[in-house]
């Protein structure tokens, strides 16, 4: 095990890491084997333990009606479990993969449906109403300059809080991100009004004998001039979402509603990709269903394209 998480740790980010370890110790406190005598019994046996539910199970969740685990929980940590045991086939320790790639739904197929089936939910954003209610209850010049990152860039909320003085050019009117989900650069076109709230910030609340070259730090002691954390975030934004009596509001969320309204405003699906920072363009294609005057003007023209069809019908079969 150890061995495995040494090689997760070379390849991939320390939060991935951190979820690897977390969810093999989930399984292996559920299958009490070592690696080598786990079989997909086991397998099914965990993931039928992770849908139950702790109380008596008449609270669910309104997304997909479960009240254990949600699908997307239990599919994240079987591959992680997956992960673990293609590592120990190579290295010979174990025979096969105890994990089911699928269900198979015909005979001679070896892959039909999902193991794990997630629903597809489109994500919330907020109204340009609750955005201005948004905006009005923060109480400081960096909060502002923070939630205009996420809500005029596209960042997200680690991309906010890893922002560097170098980072930003305010001359061209874009922001470097330099360490990306999965590692990737990439440059945003961001918003004036952004650079204005950052220079309210720096030279209003930013604490002088902070020596930390992030751009936003803690501007409360104890740690007063430390970079702040991602809590710390999380907790401003919902704060100010109490105060604007907002019924849903998270850091994510903010990310969603700018590429939404991006998409609304006629940007390229290519160009919102490389905003976000997507590595696929499936990713990107959710905005287009979160734009609402997309799918329906795509209607109307198919509509009234069937409707000059059959009225030509109708003007033939009269003829």
């Amino acid at each position: 095990m150890d061995r495995y998480l040494e090689f997760v740790e070379a390849r991939a980010r320390h939060n991935t890491l951190l979820a690897a370890a977390s969810d093999l110790k989930a399984f292996f406190s559920i299958v009490e084997k070592p690696p080598s005598e786990v079989v997909p019994a086991d397998v099914f046996g965990f993931v039928a333990a992770q849908r139950k539910t702790s109380g008596d199970g008449r609270v669910v969740r309104l997304v997909d009606g479960e009240s254990g685990l949600s699908s997307r929980t239990i599919k994240r940590r079987l591959s992680s479990v997956s992960g673990l045991f293609s590592y120990l086939v190579l290295c010979g320790d174990v025979a096969a993969n105890p994990v089911p790639r699928g269900m198979a739904t015909r005979r001679g197929r070896r892959r039909g449906s999902a193991l794990i089936r997630t629903p597809r939910t489109l994500p919330r954003i907020l109204s340009p109403q609750e955005v201005n209610a948004l905006l009005g209850a923060l109480r400081r010049h960096r909060d502002v300059a923070m939630v205009e990152a996420m809500l005029l860039g596209g960042l997200r909320r680690c991309e906010v809080l890893g922002l560097r003085f170098e980072d930003l050019r305010p001359g061209e009117h874009q922001v470097f991100v330099a360490d990306g989900k999965g590692g990737h650069q990439r440059l945003v076109p961001m918003s004036k009004r952004f650079f204005g709230s950052v220079s309210a910030y720096v030279e209003l609340e930013r604490p002088q004998s902070s020596v930390t070259d992030r751009v936003f730090v803690a501007l409360k002691r104890p740690k007063r001039g430390q970079p702040l954390a991602d809590d710390g975030l999380d907790k401003i934004v919902s704060n100010a979402k109490s105060r604007a009596g907002l019924v849903h509001c998270s850091c994510h969320e903010l990310r969603h509603t700018c590429l939404t309204r991006l998409r609304e405003a006629g940007m390229a699906l290519e160009a919102i990709q490389a905003q976000a920072g997507h590595r696929s363009l499936e990713s990107t294609r959710l905005y287009l269903h979160l734009a609402n005057d997309w799918l329906a003007a795509e209607y109307v023209k198919a509509a009234a394209i069937i409707d000059a069809s059959r009225r030509g019908e109708f003007e033939e079969v009269a003829q």
